[in-house]
């Protein structure tokens, strides 16, 4: 069995062809980027996750891993992504001589990553899902605030200036801050969206440990 690296997934052209895909699909149907940009986010950010918490390399990898390969499953459909995603990381993982019992820990992940199914399984699947469900930022809105197809995600990802999540490994806490411009959006609107991913946020984060914390203009709501 080979150790497969973050490096050879990030820089593989069957997967980076998926991705592409799986965002023009969502690009079709309306929804913010999720291409790049956003894989490559969730799958630091759930590395600097366990890196804080002491998780041992290799974890961490397979972290980076089921980060990146997080949304694949959106090339099949929005629809079970993750249950799709899964599929499509154990064939590809398989074919490239991941070890099995790695391969368990990264589909596990990505198969538990979206709110409607989502739990967190174990501590990789933990870190992506806090990784992910914190990644709200203007630049991924694809439309303009004139255009007829902003709607309430985009404006609620528009109006977010700044974006922080902190992780307070003394005070086993780890705090999503944000700065929303209230003339975009009200931050009832933000809960509208986003209390389900703040409440999978919070059982991830116990999961690990950890408090969820979230702030939204200097205060704090969980």
């Amino acid at each position: 069995m080979e150790n497969i690296t973050f490096e050879r997934i990030k820089n593989d052209e069957i997967i980076r062809e998926y991705i592409r895909r799986a965002d023009r699909n969502l690009a079709a149907m309306g929804y913010t980027k999720h291409s790049f940009g956003h894989v490559t986010k969730v799958a630091e950010g759930a590395a600097e996750i366990l890196t804080a918490l002491g998780y041992d390399e290799r974890t961490v990898e397979l972290a980076r891993i089921a980060g990146f390969l997080h949304d694949i499953g959106n090339v099949v459909n929005r629809a079970d992504h993750a249950q799709s995603g899964a599929i499509m990381a154990f064939q590809l993982l398989t074919g490239m001589g991941m070890p099995a019992k790695e391969i368990g820990y990264v589909v596990s992940a990505i198969g538990h990553h979206d709110e409607g199914t989502a739990f967190p399984v174990n501590a990789i699947a933990a870190a992506v899902i806090l990784a992910d469900k914190s990644d709200v930022r203007r630049s991924r809105v694809r439309v303009s605030p004139i255009d007829s197809h902003f709607d309430i995600h985009d404006r609620v990802n528009y109006a977010v200036e700044k974006s922080s999540l902190i992780l307070n490994r003394s005070a086993r806490t780890i705090s999503l801050i944000l700065s929303i411009d209230t003339s975009i959006c009200a931050v009832m609107d933000y809960f509208e969206i986003f209390l389900t991913r703040m409440m999978l946020s919070k059982r991830a984060a116990e999961y690990l440990d950890l408090s969820f914390k979230l702030e939204i203009n200097g205060t704090q709501f969980l």
